[in-house]
């Protein structure tokens, strides 16, 4: 939902700032809250399929009384999440490998990793 009470005044950048070309008040999104019982159920959903699509996230959003776009980003978000957990996991485990046996330090790339990395909601 849009909260539009939240509307930008005069700033020290003028009228030119991206926040502006809207219109004369930027409405600001307010950050969904999900409850217990919906997490409880979007995680239970997330261990047994990390994608969830077409009639099915339609009929889970229905029956977490959330939308379809909550739902779809919702997942999305927790894809990161489990991909940067499975990264740190996987970093630990190789310095623990280091710890033992060194070897030459080898970087990795992280911008391999950066096309799904979005935390927005539409």
């Amino acid at each position: 939902g849009l909260d539009l009470a939240h509307c930008v005044g005069t700033n020290s950048l003028g009228p030119t700032g991206p926040w502006r070309s809207g219109g004369p008040c930027k409405m600001k999104r307010v950050r969904t809250v999900f409850k217990p019982e919906q997490l409880e159920r979007l995680e239970q959903e997330f261990l047994k399929q990390q994608y969830m699509v077409g009639t099915e996230r339609v009929d889970l959003a229905a029956t977490l009384h959330l939308t379809e776009t909550q739902v779809k980003v919702w997942f999305q978000n927790r894809r990161i999440k489990w991909r940067k957990q499975s990264m740190e996991q996987k970093a630990a485990k190789l310095s623990q490998f280091r710890v033992i046996q060194p070897t030459s330090a080898d970087s990795t790339d992280s911008k391999d990793h950066e096309e799904d990395t979005v935390d927005v909601e539409l």
